[in-house]
Parts: structure tokens; sequence; C-alpha cells
């Protein structure tokens, strides 16, 4: 089932979220309904706190990125397979130096900034069969993980930008919230004036 997601200025992208355990209810259907979800709304991760679920939760598929022509060949080989559930993940380490990519949100369409991330991080997470993981992630697949662990910590992309950025896109954001922005999927608008 395809879920609407959840728009900028939803109180539940600010909620502090829960770690899940074994016998949540339908977890099987929350994460095809997910899956579903960002596929049709073509993203390349989805955390639950956008589709108005605030758990610990987040899935990733890489797969749209191994035909770019930036990443190494050994990149390109790693993303082309890389699709995972990320259950009551932690980032325990991010290292390296900072470097800039051109990010977007589904929660906040057609607004894309640039953002500066470490490249590598190191995290614990529990799969869909709740099987503990301690791996390290590097390049653009950590640079999605963080972007979409960021959700489950009440963070938006839009929160790294600098104050002069932020107040350019703050007419933006406010438009967004009210439902005033064109997209092809659908979404939930916290701020949209009630139809009579």
């Amino acid at each position: 089932m395809i879920l609407p997601i959840v728009a900028y200025g939803d109180p539940v992208l600010r909620k502090e979220t829960t770690e899940i355990t074994k016998d949540y209810p339908n977890l099987e259907e929350v994460l095809e309904n997910m899956f579903e979800t960002m596929y049709e709304a073509r993203g390349i991760g989805l955390a639950a706190p956008q589709v108005n679920l605030p758990l610990r939760l987040f899935i990733v598929d890489a797969t749209p990125f191994e035909d770019d022509e930036d990443l190494s060949e050994e990149e390109q080989k790693f993303v082309s397979t890389f699709k995972k559930v990320f259950i009551n993940a932690r980032i325990l380490e991010e290292s390296g130096d900072e470097w800039a990519f051109n990010e977007g949100c589904l929660s906040i369409p057609d607004v894309r900034e640039d953002v500066f991330r470490k490249p590598n991080i190191v995290m614990e997470y529990e799969d869909e069969n709740f099987k503990k993981h301690k791996e390290s992630f590097s390049g653009i697949v950590a640079r999605i993980i963080q972007h979409e662990y960021d959700h489950i910590e009440g963070i938006l992309f839009t929160d790294k930008l600098s104050p002069l950025k932020k107040r350019l896109i703050k007419s933006k954001l406010a438009n967004i919230s009210k439902g005033k922005v064109g997209v092809d999927y659908r979404m939930k608008f916290p701020n949209a004036k009630k139809k009579r």
C-alpha cells in the first residue's frame, strides 16, 4: 500500500523516535508499504517518520546510483545491489574530510541544496530479522544512510544549511507545509487549508 509522505512542518518529523522490538505488529507489512511508497516517489531512502511512524526504522535502496559516472567502478558495483533495512540504528563514528553533495528529500519536494557530511561511518543496526550488525560504510551509501539516520533523530537536511541558505528557502518551506507545491506522489501537508 502506498502511504502518504509527510511534508515539511509536520511535528512527526521532529519527534523522538522509539526503538522497535521483535514483537512490533505487522513489521513485514510496514516494510513492504515503505518500499512501495519509496519506489512510487522515486526515492532512494525513506525513514519511518516520513510515513507518520515515529520509529527508529529506515530503508535504503542505492541501486539507482549504479550508472552514476561520478562514482568509481568499485562503488558503482557496490551500490548496484545495495538495498537494506535499518532498525534501531546508531551511528558510532563519522570520519574523514567533509564533502558536499546536492541532497533532496521526499518530505521537502523541489528543494535541493549542497550538504556537507563526513564520508565514512561506522554503525550498529538490526536488519528486518533483528540480526545485529556492526558495519562501516563510505561514499554515497554513507551519505544516504546519514540522511535517513538524521530523520530518526528528528533532523532534516535543511537544518544543516547556512543561515543565509535557510533564509533563502524559508518561504519555499512554508509553501511546502501548506501544500503549495507540485508533487506526483501522495503527501500529507500539515498546514494545508482544509476543504470546506
